[in-house]
C-alpha cells in the first residue's frame, strides 16, 4: 500500500512518518484489495490534527481528530476508520459481489462549490468560498448510503447506476437519509 503523508507547520520526522505507516498498515488488514492512503498532519494553534483518507476499492474512508498528542490524534484518526471497516466491511463485500455492471460506466464529473453571503450595506452578495471537482461514480442508492456514512459527511454525489443520473444521498436533521434525484427537461 502506497501511504503519502503531508505535514503543514511540522517538522518531517521519521518517526511519525513510520507511525502513520504503521497504523495505515494495522487498518489495511480489513480491506481485501490493495489501496493507497493519505495522511495530513498539521498542527493549529495548541491542537495537533490528523486527517487519514484510505481508498478502499470504490470506497474512501476518512478519520480525523484532534488532539494534545500527534500520535494520539493518528491513533484516534485511524481507528475511526477501522471502526467504520468493521461496521461495514461484510456490506462492502456483499454489494461489491451484488452490483454487476457499474463498472462499465462512466464516472461523470461533477463541482461542488461553497459560497459565502457577504453583508454589504447596499446589497447583499455571494462569493464562492471553496470549490471541489469530483467525479460523480456509478453506484447503486444502498452503495451511495454506505459511503455516505463511510466517509461520516452531511452529503454525498453519486450517478446512479439504474438511470444515470447524478444524484444526492444527505442526512436529515432528524437523522434519517434525504435523496435528490436529478431529472433533464
Amino acid at each position: 500500500m502506497q501511504v503519502n503523508i503531508t505535514f503543514r507547520h511540522l517538522d518531517p520526522t521519521e518517526a511519525l512518518k513510520a507511525h502513520v505507516k504503521g497504523r495505515v498498515e494495522h487498518v489495511q488488514r480489513y480491506i481485501d484489495r490493495p489501496s493507497e492512503a493519505h495522511a495530513v498532519l498539521h498542527v493549529e494553534n495548541l491542537y495537533h490534527h490528523a486527517e487519514i483518507t484510505v481508498k478502499a476499492g470504490r470506497f474512501l474512508l476518512r478519520g480525523t481528530a484532534k488532539s494534545q498528542d500527534m500520535y494520539a490524534s493518528i491513533d484516534q484518526a485511524a481507528d475511526k476508520i477501522e471502526k467504520q471497516l468493521k461496521k461495514h466491511k461484510e456490506k462492502i463485500h456483499d454489494r461489491h459481489k451484488s452490483a454487476p455492471g457499474t463498472s462499465e460506466l462512466a464516472a461523470v464529473e461533477v463541482r461542488h462549490d461553497v459560497i459565502d453571503i457577504i453583508d454589504h450595506p447596499e446589497r447583499p452578495s455571494h462569493r464562492v468560498v471553496r470549490s471541489t471537482q469530483f467525479q460523480a461514480k456509478p453506484m447503486s442508492l444502498d452503495e451511495a448510503i454506505l459511503q455516505l456514512d463511510l466517509l461520516d459527511a452531511n452529503f454525498y454525489v453519486f450517478q446512479n447506476a439504474d438511470d444515470r443520473a447524478i444524484n444526492v444521498v444527505y442526512r436529515r436533521d432528524d437523522g434519517n437519509v434525504g435523496l435528490i434525484e436529478a431529472r433533464g427537461a
